[in-house]
Parts: C-alpha cells; sequence; structure tokens
C-alpha cells in the first residue's frame, strides 16, 4: 500500500475520508509479518558487530550528557557547555560528529527557550528560568550515537515545566510503538495525539533519522501523524526519535546562521531524543 493521508479517501472504497475508516486498524501492530514484505530499500539493517559498535558510541553519548547534566547551571555560557563535550569526547578516543558537518562550526547543539533545534554554542550566559536543550551526537571507532536532553535552569515557568515534561512523555510514547513489523506511522501517530491533548503541536520541519554507520540516513522518522506510511520496521533498523514539542504553533523560522532554527510564534519549544534499535522482541534504547 503507498502512503495515504489521513484527509485522503479510504483506500477500500468506501467513500469515507481515511481517518475515518481503516487509518486505526493500518496503524495496529503487525505481530506477524507477510511473506512479501521485506526490509525497505535505502534503509540500512545493521549487522550484529555493527550494532555492538553503534552501541558502545551511545554508551558514550549518554555519559556526556550525564557529564553536561552534572555541571550545567545559572551562569554559565553555551561556549562552556561546548568545551565540556568537545573535551570529553576527545579524551574518550571519539569525534564530536557535528564540528564542521556541512559548515556547522561547534562540537555541541545549545538550543535555549524558543530555540527548537541547532542552537550554535556562544557568549550566551544562562539564566534562571531556561530551559534548554543539549544535543550530543559522537563518533566512536567509526560509529555514531546520538541523544538530546532537556535541563531546567533554575525555576522555569509552569508552563515551560509542563512543556519540558510532556515532550519527554511524546519521546517515551514513541518510543514504545517501536517494534518489528509496526508501521513508521505509528510514531507520529501517538506522539501528536498527546502533545494536542496537553495544548501543545509537533514541529513538522524536522524529524528523527536513521543512524549509525552515518550521522544521517533513512528513514525520516515523522513525530506529527501522516497516517499509514506503509514503511514497516524490522530488526537491525536503527534510528532516532526526538520529538520537538511547541507551546504555541508548530510553525518554524531560520535564523540568519542558517542553521538555528526558532519558533515562527517566539513561545517555547522542548525535545529529547533516543538512539534506537528494533530488536527481534521490540525496541533497545540504545542511548539510554
Amino acid at each position: 500500500m503507498t502512503k495515504i493521508s489521513r484527509n485522503d479517501p479510504c483506500w477500500c472504497g468506501s467513500g469515507k475520508k481515511y481517518k475515518k475508516c481503516h487509518m486505526e486498524s493500518d496503524l495496529q501492530n503487525v505481530t506477524h509479518p507477510p511473506a512479501s514484505m521485506k526490509p525497505p530499500k535505502g534503509i540500512k539493517i545493521k549487522t550484529p558487530e555493527q550494532i555492538e559498535g553503534i552501541r558502545r558510541s551511545c554508551r558514550l553519548t549518554s555519559e556526556i550528557l550525564d557529564m553536561v547534566a552534572s555541571q550545567i547551571r545559572e551562569g554559565i555560557t553555551t561556549d562552556e557547555i561546548n568545551t565540556w563535550v568537545h573535551e570529553y569526547t576527545i579524551k574518550h578516543g571519539a569525534k564530536p560528529a557535528p564540528l564542521h558537518y556541512n559548515g556547522y562550526p561547534k562540537s555541541v547543539c545549545t538550543s535555549i527557550n524558543n530555540v527548537i533545534c541547532h542552537g550554535i554554542p556562544d557568549d550566551t550566559v544562562l539564566k534562571d528560568g531556561d530551559i534548554i536543550n543539549v544535543d550530543v551526537t559522537c563518533i566512536l571507532e567509526g560509529y555514531y550515537g546520538d541523544a538530546s536532553r532537556m535541563f531546567m535552569i533554575g525555576s522555569p515557568s509552569p508552563v515551560a515545566r509542563r512543556l519540558v515534561d510532556v515532550s519527554l512523555e511524546c519521546m517515551k510514547l514513541g518510543i514504545a510503538e517501536v517494534r518489528p513489523y509496526t508501521d513508521f506511522g505509528r510514531i507520529g501517530h501517538v506522539i501528536e495525539k498527546h502533545a494536542a491533548d496537553n495544548g501543545f503541536s509537533v514541529v513538522r520541519d524536522y524529524g528523527g533519522h536513521g543512524i549509525g554507520i552515518n550521522f544521517h540516513e533513512e528513514p525520516h522518522v515523522h513525530h506529527y501523524d501522516v497516517g499509514y506510511r506503509g514503511l514497516a520496521m524490522f530488526p537491525g533498523m536503527i534510528f532516532t526519535i526526538e520529538p520537538m514539542i511547541n507551546q504555541g504553533k508548530y510553525q518554524t523560522r531560520l535564523l540568519a546562521d542558517d542553521w538555528t532554527a526558532v519558533t515562527a510564534d517566539g513561545l517555547l519549544s522542548a525535545q529529547w531524543e533516543h538512539t534506537l534499535c528494533v530488536t527481534e522482541n521490540g525496541v533497545e534504547i540504545l542511548t539510554a
């Protein structure tokens, strides 16, 4: 079945919109794949050896974020965070993947308040009430690990705290849908529903991605509801889930540096990210 949007006519010919007909049943998990179901072309199915290498890189990525968590506080600059991440990464025999990637000038992304993603570290000082996403990707022995976490500085507003919490819940709900032969559309379906139920929106211009051998691989992972994609998960697939949840509208704006993405309405945004491996029975969170 080809990709179908929620407002398209249903494939069954009923004349109803897809969302009113077969969408829910199509999005349910497939526990036994048909014999014709094969891994999609262009998506790398990792070998056990590759998975172990990616697992080691993801473990280091998680350790780097633990280190940041132990030191981040009011009064430090995002450039200081960049120095911590860069030095820790190099010390442990790895390379920071963002550095010089398509011209990106730093070793980590630091996205504060209304910055959605790809914020460039500089002399900005963290102040009481800020929320900040720190996004770390390292390359260890040729393998990539990618994760990000939110940090709350001092005493953020109630809405900021709720946004951080809901964005974490959205990621966890998306991860809970990862298992063999499930359609990738499940991920965005549950994430957008939970965000909307809490009065928030999901960024559409950026999403998760395959990773492991390269920084960005197929497939693209939608965090909003695109319906049934006709794209199934298979054991050995490795990709990120990293929903960006906005306080206001989902639209984005790119700053003049061609990297920093901010909310179009100036309101807050929050994001969490893990790298995941589809297993024979479910999912392994490699950056846990």
